[in-house]
């Protein structure tokens, strides 16, 4: 199971006792919302990508939204998500859990700038009922990201929340 995995990649770092296991579902940025009682914004979502070479991650805050242009000036390919049926795959967690933690390897991880307007920020943890509350710094440590890159924009009224 995906959560074990995360487990076990934080046990190393003595933290595995901070992610917090939920019995409502964190599957989407709403749902985690309530479910831990933050800003929709303090939820770090992860998305993957194709890219022509490679699968990516990026973590970017809830309230916000990939803006596709950022993107492609960032890695020079037009943004391709990657399959539902190949992100376990692939990545190593199912969908509804993907986080940056206990991932496969060759998969390179990114920070979206809109997390620093959060103290606190609440990734999942391998699977749709979890959560580990985490710092900017510790985001930074844990995720193992490559680099902080801007490839978002915000969320318009009525727009739906990944």
């Amino acid at each position: 199971m995906s959560i074990e995995k995360v487990k076990n990649y934080f046990k190393k770092y003595d933290m595995e006792n901070r992610i917090i296991e939920l019995e409502e579902s964190s599957a989407t940025v709403r749902e985690a919302a309530d479910a831990i009682g933050c800003m929709e914004g303090e939820i770090a979502k992860t998305l993957s990508f194709q890219l022509s070479d490679r699968v990516i991650l990026i973590v970017l805050a809830g309230d916000v939204k990939l803006d596709n242009h950022k993107y492609k000036e960032v890695f020079h390919e037009k943004s391709k998500m990657l399959e539902a049926s190949l992100v376990e795959e692939k990545i190593g967690h199912q969908v509804g859990g993907v986080c940056p933690f206990g991932i496969k390897e060759n998969v390179d991880v990114y920070l979206d700038v809109s997390l620093k307007k959060y103290k606190t920020v609440y990734p999942a943890c391998g699977n749709s009922h979890s959560a580990i509350p985490l710092s900017i710094e510790e985001i930074e440590k844990y995720s193992n990201y490559q680099e902080w890159i801007d490839v978002s924009k915000p969320i318009e009224e009525n727009s739906i929340l990944c």
